[in-house]
């Protein structure tokens, strides 16, 4: 299923993206946007033949879409289950390409995920967690009204400091009370 605002589509990951996805993701040693996204979990580089034996997957996945902006493959939104048998589910963005950043990318990919998960599968509430040095990821869930669950203090270390894991959430009803539900 494909979901678009404008020039922006959430969709699902194509055999012929994977090339896209590796030099986004995978090429790089030590890439921009990992300065932010859980840079306190290692990154390694992958070749591409080593990440096509790992993520071929991807494709036939309805937990990663990728984020395309005029054509472009700009980043991926997935989730995971923290727990599937009570439907407790946490989502997650990245951005690749610092260009894309600071632009409201990310708050109209989110809210087409979010849309998508409430109308795809039976949830009562959507999270995601992130760490208090990325404030830009914790403004995108305030501006589409997640609120934060849980401040765990001082468990990320990075760059010889502590930082917070932010747990932030919504719940169904609050998601159609804004009016975000477009299906």
């Amino acid at each position: 299923m494909k979901y678009t605002d404008n020039n922006l589509t959430i969709r699902p990951i194509e055999e012929n993206d994977l090339p896209r996805l590796w030099e986004l993701i995978f090429k790089e040693e030590k890439p921009e946007w990992k300065k932010w996204d859980a840079p306190y979990f290692p990154h390694q580089a992958k070749s591409y033949e080593t990440f096509l034996s790992e993520q071929a997957h991807w494709v036939t996945s309805e937990k990663h879409r990728v984020i395309e902006m005029d054509g472009h493959i700009r980043g991926t939104v997935s989730y995971y289950w923290e727990h599937e048998p009570s439907y407790w589910l946490e989502m997650g963005i990245v951005l690749h390409e610092a260009d894309s950043w600071g632009k409201g990318v990310g708050t109209r990919a989110l809210k087409l995920w979010i849309n998508h998960l409430f109308n795809q599968l039976p949830l009562e509430r959507v999270g995601l967690t992130t760490w208090s040095g990325n404030k830009r990821m914790i403004r995108v869930a305030e501006k589409l009204g997640m609120q934060m669950e849980a401040r765990i203090r001082k468990v990320r270390y990075y760059n010889g400091e502590y930082y917070d894991s932010i747990r932030m959430g919504m719940l169904r009803e609050e998601w159609e009370q804004q009016h975000y539900n477009t299906s």
